[in-house]
């Protein structure tokens, strides 16, 4: 197992490292940076830019030098834990992030935990009472899940809010507490506010988890082993945790690698619909605006959870399921 381990971290590395390479080649296939396009919209505004600080922040940050020379100064400032500078917010990239980063873990992990707390029990229901009255309607209620987009769910929630009980559910807490110090007032609008996101991000989710466990599981119930134990007198409850769930976890352990950028990063254009102070649209505009640093700084810690989490997923398979094996060969 440590010599597995130690195997896919050195592939990491690689890994990594062209994936950053692909990430700044793509901040630098535009025609223009993040200052020329300042200057034109400024000067389409009928405004003059500041010429003088434009060029010394491209001479501080190395525009005036080689593309590749930049890069090695990217990825050296980023194993260092310096992520750059960000040009349109003017300020270090960590200091751009850092509030929303906690609230993107905050409302991420909050609809996560919804999700399997919702998910699991209904699946089980759904994969031990087939093709009844109660799963006809389980799965209906989850394909609605699914087939609703996620904005356009947050767009009907927001106009019935409205409509009906006369409030505005934007946000993730109440305009008085943005950018002000945490408090235990602070903490309370946030908590009265996270609910109606969670919701609405994980509807999908939940019938998505839903589907694949019932379809999972059922499969693992029609298994000889399981018919097996209960004929010898194993009682179902125990027999179907014991043996068939566990079997069926394995789509849920191998999902891990997803989910660690998922909390990060959270879901973009559900935060935009809903002024959600998270990581999301701070992405999207940093995308928009060419702000290469923060974008591809933020892209790059994506990237790493992502090759994290799949080493996770594959670990915990191999202790979940003895018939997966870390390495080939017959075994005797």
């Amino acid at each position: 197992m440590l010599r597995y381990i130690l195997r896919r971290i050195l592939i990491m590395i690689p890994t990594l490292l062209v994936t950053s390479a692909l990430i700044f080649t793509v901040m630098e296939l535009p025609p223009s940076d993040y200052f020329e396009t300042l200057q034109a919209e400024m000067a389409a505004q009928g405004e003059h830019a500041d010429t003088s600080r434009i060029e010394f922040l491209k001479r501080e940050y190395g525009f005036d030098r080689p593309p590749v020379e930049r890069y090695f100064r990217w990825i050296a400032g980023f194993v260092q834990g310096d992520f750059g500078y960000s040009f349109e917010y003017e300020m270090p990239v960590r200091d751009v992030v850092g509030e929303r980063l906690g609230l993107t873990i905050l409302v991420s992990f909050s609809t996560i935990l919804m999700t399997w707390l919702v998910a699991f029990p209904i699946g089980i229901y759904s994969a031990t009472h087939p093709y009844s009255w109660g799963d006809y309607g389980l799965t209906f209620i989850g394909l609605l899940g699914i087939a609703v987009p996620h904005f356009l769910l947050a767009l009907i929630m927001m106009y019935l809010a409205n409509v009906w009980f006369g409030l505005s559910i934007g946000g993730l807490m109440d305009p008085a507490y943005f950018n002000q110090p945490w408090s235990w007032a602070k903490v309370q609008s946030v908590l009265a506010h996270l609910w109606i996101p969670v919701i609405i991000i994980g509807a999908g989710g939940t019938g998505t988890m839903v589907r694949a466990i019932r379809a999972n599981l059922l499969d693992e119930l029609q298994k000889q082993y399981y018919v097996t134990a209960k004929a010898k007198g194993l009682p179902p409850g125990r027999a179907l945790v014991k043996y068939p769930l566990r079997m069926s976890l394995n789509f849920f352990v191998s999902h891990i690698g997803d989910v660690l950028p998922t909390i990060v990063s959270g879901s973009e254009l559900t935060a935009v619909v809903l002024s959600l102070q998270t990581t999301g649209p701070l992405l999207l505009r940093a995308l928009q605006s060419q702000d290469m640093y923060l974008a591809g700084s933020f892209l790059l810690f994506l990237s790493c959870l992502t090759v994290v989490g799949v080493l996770i997923s594959d670990i915990a398979l191999a202790f979940l399921d003895p018939r997966i094996r870390l390495q080939g060969g017959s075994s005797k």
